[in-house]
């Protein structure tokens, strides 16, 4: 049987530039996170199915994990994201830790769904959590810190939208502004969830028929749903302390600075473990109109392991849908080589191991030096650096390791100088 060439289905191949440009998404995400005061943490890929079971979505857990049973008869899972095992982490020590606890990670995580634009089975995601603060400065914090990664990619405030929704909230609407019975209220919230993938006609429609047809109330939830004001809600829903806290939120990030601020009431973020305020990052743009990453308060989550609970905040931003957004906004950078030279040489391989003291010496100074010694003709070997995408070329052959004299070619600018060995290693580094 032939093998394919292709990678698993919903999986990437990465080849140098491919990593390159991913390195250059995860050096904007290390960057930010380091500089809010974010320590970088990592974890096992394969966790038990159990961590999951209780702490992720049905969805993800029925449909979308990669599960089997070990060699030892142990049910375990390939990591569908990274907050429940961080909330392990932080319950394995949670009377060591300092707190407030600030971690951020970039893992890769599995889901077994069908791939399309934006997801893909397997992607990095970074993740960036805050523990031990009850206050709006959590919120505040993990908000302002999206916000600027954004920024960092070179995204003006016209390209995103940030909404903004509240847990509390939506479950003071459901259970005690419209009184929907309590064994419905999840159904509404997961219906809710779907909406802006779903035609409004059967948006409606599922909605009244998993309110049994009672007209008004489905009339009252889609008023609400549609609403994009906090000041536009009834005014029992915006007195509400969950509507008051939102609102303050809403005032702090703005007085920061943070533009694009719109309140979402159909926001729910579908995972069960989001207690309170909950937000996400949407590209407006007609071509990829889409959220692109969102998190939330989950206060809960650490205490389930046992120990004392601890308040959360924290978000998830996947590399797939973050490179879509950038391409789609024409953000993506010029990349140049990570090689700061070739030295390309001429003549038999002999000439290799001779020229090996000087490549060592041009090393040793800092400089990141790739090396031609295949039997091709010079011109061949220069048609090859050009297409990957060297700009420097330092040719050594017999008359060069004699006179100790290097010719230096830039190959954007055509120029060729003739240097010694601490000259060339100057003037690269110059460059």
């Amino acid at each position: 049987m032939k093998l394919s060439t292709q990678p698993y289905k919903g999986a990437r191949d990465f080849y140098p530039a491919d990593k390159q440009l991913q390195n250059y998404i995860f050096s904007v995400w290390t960057k930010t996170a380091l500089s809010f005061g974010y320590e970088q943490y990592d974890a096992p890929i394969i966790e038990p199915v159990e961590l999951y079971l209780s702490k992720t979505s049905d969805e993800i857990v029925n449909e979308q994990t990669y599960s089997f049973e070990d060699r030892g008869g142990r049910k375990v899972t390939l990591r569908p994201e990274m907050t429940p095992t961080v909330s392990r982490m932080v319950a394995a020590k949670r009377q060591e830790l300092g707190y407030p606890l600030r971690l951020f990670s970039m893992p890769n995580v599995w889901r077994y769904e069908r791939p399309q634009k934006g997801r893909l089975r397997e992607h990095w995601q970074l993740n960036v959590d805050i523990f031990g603060v009850e206050s709006l400065a959590a919120e505040h914090e993990i908000i302002l810190l999206a916000n600027q990664i954004m920024i960092n990619f070179g995204a003006g405030p016209s390209s995103y939208k940030i909404r903004l929704n509240s847990r509390d909230l939506v479950n003071y609407i459901l259970a005690d502004y419209l009184k929907i019975d309590q064994a419905l209220i999840e159904q509404v919230v997961r219906l809710v969830d779907k909406k802006d993938k779903m035609a409004l006609p059967a948006f409606d429609d599922s909605l009244t028929q998993l309110l049994g047809n009672n007209q008004t109330t489905v009339t009252r939830l889609i008023e609400i749903l549609n609403t994009n004001n906090l000041t536009d809600l009834p005014t029992e829903v915006k007195n509400q302390p969950a509507a008051l806290k939102l609102a303050n939120l809403t005032k702090m990030l703005e007085s920061s600075g943070v533009a694009s601020l719109v309140f979402d009431p159909a926001l729910m973020r579908g995972f069960d473990y989001y207690t309170d305020i909950v937000f996400e990052i949407f590209d407006v743009s007609l071509e990829n109109n889409r959220s692109l990453f969102g998190g939330g308060r989950y206060d809960g989550l650490v205490g389930s392991f046992g120990v004392e609970p601890l308040a959360t905040v924290g978000f998830g931003m996947g590399d797939v849908t973050i490179l879509d957004f950038l391409t789609t906004h024409q953000l993506l950078p010029q990349l140049p080589s990570l090689v700061d030279v070739c030295v390309v040489i001429v003549g038999d391989e002999q000439l290799y191991s001779e020229a090996f003291a000087t490549i060592r010496q041009l090393r040793e100074s800092g400089l990141n030096v790739a090396v031609d010694f295949s039997p091709r003709k010079v011109d061949k070997k220069i048609s090859v650096a050009q297409k990957k995408g060297y700009q420097k070329l330092i040719f050594i052959g017999r008359e060069e390791l004699t006179s100790e004299q290097y010719k230096l070619k830039d190959l954007s600018s055509g120029q060729e100088q003739t240097l010694n060995l601490s000259e060339l290693i100057a003037v690269l580094h110059q460059q």
